[in-house]
């Protein structure tokens, strides 16, 4: 693993938190997900870069020397990002550059932007990794980014977005048809213990809080087969495996998407922007096209739509000034 910027400002955090449970928090992460982060930054540079004891987590002396870098070349980064922000917005006016990770929202919001700007073009990037669509947001090359964390955490809190929140899912399990919990209303995760599970990759913490969920239930899953979509869904119609998905899932042949009892994993989409690029002013209006573009989908799911109208706080989420990974930590 190489050394990276989001490494660095999750040193600092550490070090400013005093704690690796209150730098999680503050940063939007599972404090698992940090720690496992940590060790693996500890082996990139050679060696522990705090010591923990009673009184907190204080940095060793390698620690030093690597805070005393970071502090030095995240404030020259920030300036050098918001100097080619500026720079390719003011070359490039007229433009909505997308970062999207797989959702319900990216093709409906393609189709209204270039309804209402129809002199402007529309581009979509599409990746697996929130990471890279985060990072591309801030050299300059997207203006936004459409992509989805566990509730309420969000993507990439070190990397200095600001996010709205576009909607809120639940989390559901796509199972073959034949799948003996096929036929069911609704199914305590507990019931999945020694199922095979499938997922999609992602760079978030949702295989933390998925492997948590599971031990509150009682059960330590196998780790999951990583693959691509249209894999997952062979493997769940095949009977190999069963998959974690978003309830606004499309109906699928041969594939059941069943309801989780109480809901224990949420999953929400949310746009994120650079708040000093010249894309910020129009956040919030894209943010709105968003929420209508996932309303759009809602409409033509209406078992979906039922299941929304009997669990308030789901679905579509009001346009709020954008949050931050100091309001979130705070939530």
């Amino acid at each position: 693993m190489d050394l990276e910027l989001r490494h660095l400002r999750m040193i600092c955090a550490i070090a400013e938190a005093g704690s690796v449970t209150k730098a999680a928090a503050a940063l939007g992460l599972a404090q698992p997900a940090l720690t496992t982060q940590l060790k693996r930054i500890e082996r990139t540079v050679g060696g522990p870069l705090f010591h923990r004891g009673r009184r907190g987590t204080r940095p060793t002396p390698l620690g030093d020397l690597v805070l005393a870098r970071a502090r030095l070349v995240i404030p020259a980064v920030n300036g050098l990002h918001r100097d080619v922000t500026a720079f390719v917005g003011s070359a490039r006016p007229g433009q909505f550059r997308i970062g999207a990770t797989n959702g319900p929202v990216s093709g409906g919001l393609v189709q209204r932007l270039a309804t209402a700007y129809p002199n402007s073009p529309v581009t979509m990037h599409a990746t697996w990794s929130a990471d890279e669509i985060c990072a591309r947001v801030l050299d300059g090359r997207l203006d936004y980014a459409l992509v989805g964390a566990c509730s309420p955490s969000i993507p990439s809190p070190d990397a200095g977005l600001v996010w709205q929140p576009v909607c809120v899912d639940p989390v559901w399990v796509l199972v073959g048809a034949g799948h003996r919990l096929a036929g069911r209303d609704e199914v305590p995760l507990a019931e999945f213990a020694g199922e095979r599970w499938a997922t999609a990759p992602g760079d978030g913490c949702f295989n933390d809080c998925f492997a948590a969920a599971c031990a509150r239930a009682g059960f330590t899953p196998p780790p999951p087969y990583e693959m691509d979509v249209a894999s997952c869904i062979d493997l769940v119609a095949g009977g190999a495996a069963v998959v974690l998905c978003q309830g606004i899932v499309r109906p699928i042949p041969g594939v059941v998407a069943l309801p989780l009892e109480g809901s224990p994993l949420r999953w929400r989409h949310l746009l994120g922007w650079d708040p000093a690029g010249p894309a910020a002013a129009g956040g919030p209006e894209v943010a709105a096209l968003a929420v209508q573009s996932y309303l759009d989908v809602v409409a033509i799911r209406p078992r979906f739509a039922a299941w929304l109208g009997a669990n308030p706080g789901f679905g579509a989420q009001p346009v709020t000034p954008p949050l931050s990974a100091a309001r979130v930590s705070r939530r």
